[in-house]
């Protein structure tokens, strides 16, 4: 493959946007040299480049693109709706009948604030925690990755350059299914944490009732339990983590699968909290989430028809489906490959992610960027193994054939040195240590 073009936009790119892109998970640094800079369309699975390859991808549009690229049913809802304007002096009666319908599939929420990315969601969700309690303090999983780009999460990270320190000692963090973590910070700060912020699961399912007791320590103290289910919203089950693992959160924030792609996420909560931010009724009103586009009339009806899919087809069943047949091939070509000790599958068959190893079983990015490298040679864009509903079995065989062919150049990377077959500079991925 040739990347002519994309190489040219890659130069312009960076002497016009910081970074290169709008996206650190879309960057030049998580990608080798030989890759596609820019994707110019999809249908389904398949994305082509701007110089005209093609690839099965996954995990598009970091995850968002839950049923497929330009899927007909939300292209037909969203053109409908355009034709009537987007955005209005006053709300839209979509507004309603889209809150209607996302409430009636999550049973467990009461009012809902429709907001553009995880970010607000989030970000709205702890401003939420501290106006109710009346405490500064938040906590949040330190074993997951990302849950905003402002200065509350960001201060925990080693990109915390430009926030002030007063702002980066009012975020505390605790470990995933380490209870005596979470023990120990109300202890420590006892009657000062707003509220705890985790996503249900990742990787790592929780262990002995690891969420029912966080939920139970919550209550005691007084404190705001909230749910980033980004992730595993409409994709561990239609009502996302909360469901599969019988624990219901005060705050809940959802985005990527819930509109196929389109921009909108949402804050849910229990009446009593989330009426904290309605200025016309409250004493003492919070300003929680107002945005110009939050709740842009495209956007809702995308969500809408979109979940108008997850509730008439076998949308997350199909997810579990086809992740499975990923998985057992690809473990399968693992041993085969005598790569065991080199490389797994993580993750739930819904949600699988890849681990690169060393020799000595450390984590290895060079070797993560080599294992992509051959499977982008071979038409395979797959930062990840996350399937969406399009992914036909006919995919599924066609990825794991371009697996095989890429687990045999990584047999050869770890007996004679990864600089031998990896082509360019090692990138340099901003969300791992």
């Amino acid at each position: 493959m040739r990347f002519d073009h994309s190489d040219r936009l890659r130069t312009k790119s960076h002497a016009l946007i910081p970074g290169g892109c709008h996206a650190y998970a879309k960057a030049d640094s998580e990608y080798p040299q030989l890759s596609p800079g820019f994707i110019t369309r999809g249908q389904g699975c398949h994305v082509w480049d701007v110089d005209g390859n093609e690839f099965i991808e996954y995990a598009p549009g970091n995850r968002s693109v839950s049923l497929g690229h330009a899927y007909r049913p939300v292209v037909e809802a969203i053109t409908n709706e355009l034709q009537r304007g987007v955005n209005f002096t006053r709300p839209a009666e979509i507004e309603v009948r889209a809150a209607e319908k996302l409430l009636s599939v999550l049973t467990n929420a009461e009012m809902v604030k429709f907001c553009k990315n995880g970010s607000d969601a989030t970000t709205a969700a702890i401003r939420l925690a501290r106006a109710a309690t009346g405490r500064d303090l938040v906590a949040c999983c330190a074993d997951h990755p990302f849950f905003a780009f402002d200065d509350w999460f960001i201060a925990t990270t080693p990109h915390s350059c430009g926030i002030p320190e007063t702002t980066k000692s009012l975020t505390l963090t605790f470990r995933y299914n380490d209870i005596d973590s979470v023990k120990t910070l109300f202890e420590s700060y006892k009657k000062q944490i707003a509220c705890l912020i985790l996503e249900p699961a990742r990787h790592e399912e929780p262990q002995d009732d690891f969420l029912s007791d966080l939920k139970q320590i919550c209550r005691d103290h007084g404190t705001l339990l909230v749910f980033d289910e980004m992730i595993t919203g409409f994709r561990w089950h239609l009502r996302g983590g909360q469901a599969v693992y019988g624990v219901d959160p005060d705050l809940a924030c959802w985005g990527k699968a819930m509109a196929n792609g389109f921009s909108i996420s949402a804050l849910t909560g229990k009446r009593r909290y989330m009426e904290l931010g309605d200025l016309s009724t409250q004493p003492n009103n919070l300003f929680l989430l107002s945005t110009t586009h939050g709740a842009e009339t495209h956007s809702l009806a995308a969500m809408m028809a979109t979940l108008d899919a997850y509730t008439t087809l076998p949308v997350i069943d199909t997810l579990y489906k086809q992740g499975r047949r990923l998985a057992e091939g690809f473990r399968r070509l693992v041993a085969e490959h005598h790569l065991g000790h080199a490389i797994d599958v993580i993750g739930r068959p819904c949600c699988l992610s890849y681990h690169t190893k060393d020799c000595s079983g450390h984590y290895s990015p060079l070797l993560r960027a080599l294992f992509l490298q051959e499977t982008i040679r071979r038409g395979i864009l797959m930062s990840s193994f996350v399937v969406t509903y399009s992914h036909s079995d006919s995919d599924i065989d066609q990825t794991l054939a371009a697996i095989d062919g890429a687990l045999g150049v990584y047999a050869k990377a770890l007996r004679e040195g990864t600089e031998k077959y990896l082509q360019g500079p090692s990138p340099r991925p901003i969300y791992r240590r």
